[in-house]
């Protein structure tokens, strides 16, 4: 086995902002006004959608080759569902985290429909933050009080 280890700061800056250091990469993530936040960047939970679907569409690029796609366009839309009244406590049964979460695939490409079936397939099969969802981790938690 090879482990390959990520790693992502995230400091609360101001309000609900935060900001997510990657590698030479910072982005911002905020909640909407609405949501008492400032609208500086997207929420968490469209983060993680949109890393679900970056992670899918990256997989199509890498692999189409080798699977003989031709793939001339693709795109993804990715929606999740969640009960906002399990996040705020108002209905104590309401599950917290998302409860569905759905990707359709917009494709053309010169292969025939079954074709383009199994290679999706292979997609969802093949996206680790797909599998990390669908096979949920081991969650640490580690507090160091500075």
């Amino acid at each position: 086995m090879t482990d390959k280890t990520f790693k992502a700061v995230v400091d609360v800056v101001k309000g609900m902002e935060v900001h997510s250091q990657v590698r030479d990469f910072t982005f911002v993530m905020d909640e909407p006004v609405a949501s008492g936040g400032s609208n500086k960047g997207m929420n968490p939970i469209e983060a993680l959608l949109s890393a679900l679907g970056g992670c899918k569409a990256i997989v199509i690029q890498a692999f189409a080759k080798a699977h003989h796609m031709n793939i001339q366009k693709a795109s993804l839309t990715i929606e999740g569902t969640l009960d906002v009244d399990g996040f705020r406590g108002t209905n104590p049964n309401a599950k917290i985290g998302l409860g569905v979460i759905k990707t359709t695939y917009h494709i053309q490409a010169d292969n025939t429909k079954e074709e383009i079936e199994e290679f999706i397939e292979f997609v969802d099969h093949t996206c680790p933050v797909r599998d990390t969802l669908a096979h949920s981790p081991e969650l640490e938690t580690e507090l160091i009080i500075e």
